[in-house]
């Protein structure tokens, strides 16, 4: 069986996303998405009809955003994220986003072609946060194989 990388991230806005404060990221999303989607790796993202995943709802306060997006393998997200222009806006995220308290970000293997939940990945964020990281989910401090490479090993 083939599988995929999952990804979650949410962050908190210190603002809703037509406030002045957040311009500079609500700028930049379009370019960024835009580069998510072009980049090697890149299987598929959350977005809404218009292509945007910032006014989707899925956690009781409003300002909580969520980010999430399945890649080929975990070097092709780490390559996105720190590799290319986003790093520019992930340098800049405290201008725009509260610290979460709480782990925000995981990652964890699926079977190709699944689309995974927003349900789902809450799942993995509870986990990681009672748990840590383990072949379940887990983040790039400590990052695990797709299931077939863990059975070899």
């Amino acid at each position: 069986m083939t599988y995929h990388l999952a990804e979650i991230n949410v962050a908190k806005a210190k603002a809703e996303m037509d406030d002045p404060l957040m311009h500079g990221f609500v700028s930049r999303l379009d370019e960024i998405n835009a580069l998510a989607e072009a980049s090697s790796g890149f299987v598929w993202r959350l977005k809404d009809d218009g292509g945007d995943a910032t006014a989707l709802r899925y956690f009781d306060d409003p300002l909580i955003i969520v980010n999430m997006s399945v890649w080929e393998d975990v070097e092709s997200l780490k390559h996105y994220t720190y590799g290319t222009m986003h790093v520019e806006v992930f340098k800049q995220r405290k201008a725009w986003f509260e610290l979460f308290g709480r782990p925000h970000f995981v990652m964890w293997w699926i079977p190709a072609g699944h689309i995974p939940t927003v349900v789902e990945a809450q799942a993995k964020l509870e986990y990681i946060h009672l748990q840590g990281p383990g072949p379940e989910a887990f983040n790039f401090s400590k990052i695990y194989g797709p299931p077939q490479a863990e059975a070899a090993d």
